[in-house]
């Protein structure tokens, strides 16, 4: 037998919104639901479709894969459930209604009591913050650093036992009665905090949840290319939670420290270099700084000022593993501004001389190209 229209099961349109298809669905629930129709195999059959047609029609994606190729979309397993959601229990269907009533989680009382109500919630514990600092070496080269963090653990000799409140499930729940039937919400244990387990004994020194604070060295190890304000996450090494909890997660914010002669700009490290006049002229070895160490490069003989030299895989290894940036040399040429009367003799006698002449060639850019080629 063909399935029915998603939209028809609904009641809707197909430019429905999302709005309008969660108050269908709701519509059809109500007036369909098992407790208004014990006993009734056909309305709970329909109740079936609707939650079927509501969970497809709700996911953006889902619902484009429907509208392009219907019910075809999700056969021979390749939806969800294998081909649809006939064969899901009411356990399922349920657990849209938080989204639907805004039960919070709440089942209804004809099925097994709700959804998830004998299952023990884990406790997290609180995660903890600090920044670390860090030179552009170090960010260039990726470091392992030890940090002393102040942790709350479980002290030693504390035992715990089942909560008498929730019995151990971490929840209490609620039933009210609607014009459904009987409706059960769950919350968490307000005697536990939803552990499902309190304090039976504890030590001098243990707060109420039977935790100490300890000073703990902590190894991260933290790759190249983060960034200043990056975020690393350190899986349990945060505050531990009482019982049977799961710890919490140290959170370690970057800090880029500022370099004396180097500015980061990305992934791309500029450096200026300040020659003298005699070797802008005649040429010169200079030495510059670099994130491994320094080196030598060669200035060529008639080296304009402004000039940027570029060199490749000098920069910062990319976060993303995408190669390193480079190293921009910026070349300031220096101009003395006091002179002896030789030295005022030697220029005064080159004032007119044509190899003093400014002589601008085809390679030598503007300001607005050497920018552009630096983003280039």
């Amino acid at each position: 037998m063909a399935k029915k229209d998603y939209y028809e099961t609904l009641g809707i349109s197909k430019g429905a919104t999302a709005a309008e298809i969660k108050k269908g669905y709701r519509k059809k629930a109500i007036e369909f639901h098992p407790d208004k129709n014990p006993d009734d195999a056909t309305a709970e059959a329909k109740f079936k479709e609707a939650a079927e047609a509501y969970e497809v029609l709700s996911d953006e994606n889902k619902k484009a894969r429907y509208d392009q190729y219907g019910h075809q979309a999700f056969e021979g397993g390749g939806g969800f459930g294998g081909g649809g959601r006939g064969g899901m229990n009411m356990d399922d269907i349920f657990s849209q209604f938080g989204d639907i009533f805004g039960g919070g989680g709440g089942g209804f009382s004809g099925f097994g009591g709700g959804f998830g109500g004998g299952q023990q919630r884990r406790v997290k514990g609180s995660n903890l913050r600090i920044r670390v600092k860090l030179t552009l070496e170090e960010i260039a080269n990726g470091v392992e650093k030890k940090i002393k963090v102040k942790r709350k653990i479980q002290a030693e000799g504390t035992t715990y036992q089942t909560c008498g409140t929730c019995n151990g499930a971490g929840q209490v729940t609620r039933v009210t009665n609607t014009i459904l039937g009987r409706m059960q919400t769950a919350s968490p244990c307000p005697t536990c905090g939803g552990a499902g387990q309190t304090i039976d004994k504890k030590p001098a020194g243990a707060d109420a949840q039977g935790l100490i604070v300890k000073e703990e060295t902590i190894s991260v190890k933290i790759p190249a290319g983060v960034v200043d304000g990056m975020q690393l996450k350190v899986s349990g090494k945060g505050n531990d939670a009482p019982g049977n909890g799961i710890a919490g997660d140290l959170l370690v914010a970057i800090e880029e420290q500022d370099h004396e002669t180097l500015q980061r700009e990305g992934d791309n490290l500029h450096y200026d270099l300040y020659v003298s006049l005699p070797d802008a002229i005649l040429g010169a070895s200079k030495e510059i700084d670099t994130v491994t160490g320094k080196v030598r490069i060669k200035v060529e003989a008639g080296l304009q000022s402004g000039k940027i030299l570029r060199l490749r895989g000098k920069g910062i290894p990319s976060i993303n593993g995408y190669g390193k940036g480079d190293l921009l040399v910026h070349v300031n040429v220096w101009t003395p501004k006091t002179l002896n009367k030789e030295q005022s003799a030697f220029f005064e006698k080159m004032k007119d001389d044509e190899h003093f002449t400014p002589k601008p060639e085809g390679s030598d850019k503007s300001f607005f190209e050497k920018v552009k080629d630096m983003f280039s």
